[in-house]
């Protein structure tokens, strides 16, 4: 709106007009300006995921290749130097390496027994021992299964040992064979028919189809452990839920379609609870909120959850504790993108509740709840003041405005870890669960059935759970299916749970 400052009106009615159009014109370049800001988060959040260090060219993963590149380099230059001068500089002394690991001994021996300067005769002293680590190659072997036969030559009758049971049946697959390969896919994320390559290098061809086979058959037999695990995670009073998306194929339609994980799970150990932690995965072929629903049917307690509305339809006997570390991400976001300093000081002050977690955790839980009442209570409520201060003065469309909502309308959520000392102030546990699902994600590309994202689900519970109770996964497999596939009694099958099993080795 164009005015003539020199030409003003001068009755009432003409300059309340003038002051009405001001108005609205100023009201719609504050919604344009904050149309632009949000606009201009979305371009950064796009340019950031394709060219930033969370886009694919720059992930953690590549990152981590580019890294080992520029060690492997100083390494090189170091040693050069090294070779030429002395380095005056003290160095740490190098870690040991592991007793468990076997050892094999080299000899370095002196081809003489006389001493060079006076002849005299050499006695022994000591010894000088170095260690290097080594490598030995996986290799395939062929176990041979003999039974002799005896016959009774007074009534013909043929006397022989009973061939054991298979895992697959008629296969060819070891125990130790299947557990290789569910933990190179599943854990190593090395997709089948890679592993398949690396088998041909052997001389020992593996179709991709035998291989998918040997997952399935032996899938079946440890689905009885995961539908006891279920039991276990489901008996909790906390968990923490998440889920995540893995493309599935669709052959009808003859290309892939969006299946989804579900997460569930219960970790104690922040607040010495007695209970072991436990991962559950569940696979659906889409996201509605029936999904959860049906999974959570009999679990009454605390659900820690990102801001998926479904989980909102829960069910009475259920209260949902949000996530600070999703709360926090808006307000990075916008400070990465616009440098806002709202978004800075909502940062801080959220920093400020992090740092008294550090300071508490593995504490009890009554211990939590007390510092939290003490320390982080005040801290929360001059947070919320402080936010719907600001709120006000914010254009509505603005994605700072978005980010401050977002805290606002769960705030009720996020304060629940001040009452109950078992709750986290993120999800990160279930993040961190979900983490190695994404990165197999990128390798396998798809699962090929809805049935194969059912076998992702049973083995990464087993094998998450194995790694979240500090059993390694390969021993932990290949000796759950020789039992099971050897005859394991099912009202026994807890001494098979992560937390329960002891490897052969320790009962010798």
């Amino acid at each position: 709106m164009n005015i003539d400052l020199a030409a003003l009106p001068a009755d009432v009615e003409t300059l309340q007009h003038l002051v009405r159009a001001l108005a609205s014109e100023r009201a719609s370049f504050t919604e344009a300006q904050a149309e632009i800001e949000r606009l201009r988060l979305i371009i950064r959040k796009l340019q950031r995921s394709q060219f930033g260090r969370r886009a694919e060219q720059l992930d953690n993963d590549q990152l981590q290749l580019g890294l080992d590149d520029l060690n492997a380099d100083l390494a090189r230059a170091e040693s050069r130097i090294e070779a030429k001068t002395p380095s005056p500089r003290t160095r740490t002394a190098r870690a040991s390496l592991p007793s468990h690991l076997e050892r094999e001994d080299v000899r370095l021996d002196l081809d003489h027994q006389t001493c060079f300067c006076c002849a005299g005769r050499l006695h022994l002293i000591g010894e000088t021992v170095s260690e290097m680590l080594d490598h030995v190659p996986a290799r395939l072997r062929v176990i041979r299964i003999c039974r002799p036969r005896y016959g009774c030559r007074s009534c013909g009758t043929i006397h022989q040992v009973a061939a054991p049971e298979r895992p697959i049946a008629k296969g060819l697959a070891s125990p130790a064979l299947l557990a290789h390969v569910l933990v190179s896919k599943y854990c190593d994320h090395l997709p089948l028919y890679r592993q398949s390559q690396i088998f041909a290098r052997q001389s020992v061809e593996l179709d991709r189809s035998t291989l998918a086979n040997w997952v399935g058959g032996a899938c079946w037999w440890l689905e009885p452990l995961k539908a006891r695990l279920a039991e276990h995670v489901f008996a909790s009073g906390k968990l923490f839920a998440d889920d995540t998306p893995i493309p599935v194929l669709d052959p009808g339609r003859g290309r892939t379609k969006t299946g989804r994980l579900w997460v569930y799970a219960r970790d104690d150990r922040p607040w010495q609870g007695p209970d072991p932690p436990a991962a559950l995965y569940l696979y659906s072929p889409d996201r509605k909120a029936e999904r959860p629903i049906s999974h959570l049917s009999k679990f009454r307690g605390v659900l820690q959850v990102d801001g998926y509305p479904g989980f909102e339809r829960l069910g009475s006997g259920i209260d949902l504790a949000a996530c600070w570390a999703h709360a926090r991400r808006k307000f990075y976001e916008v400070h990465q993108a616009t440098g806002s300093p709202i978004a800075g000081e909502a940062l801080r002050r959220i920093a400020e509740l992090y740092a008294i977690e550090a300071s508490i955790r593995g504490q009890t839980a009554t211990e939590r709840q007390s510092a939290r009442q003490s320390r982080s209570l005040p801290l929360v409520t001059a947070l919320k003041v402080w936010l719907e201060r600001r709120f006000v003065h914010l254009p509505p469309r603005s994605s700072l405005a978005d980010a401050i909502r977002y805290s606002l309308t769960r705030w009720e959520a996020l304060c629940s870890f001040l009452g109950d000392g078992r709750i986290e102030l993120d999800t990160n546990t279930v993040e961190r669960a979900i983490r190695p699902v994404t990165l197999g994600r990128k390798n396998h590309l798809f699962a090929g059935s809805d049935g194969g994202g059912q076998r992702w689900a049973t083995v990464c519970s087993l094998i998450t759970t194995a790694k979240l109770n500090n059993v390694e996964p390969f021993a932990y497999l290949k000796d759950v299916l020789e039992r099971m596939s050897g005859g394991h009694p099912m009202s026994r099958l807890d001494e098979l749970l992560p937390w329960n099993w002891r490897s052969p080795a320790a009962f010798n």
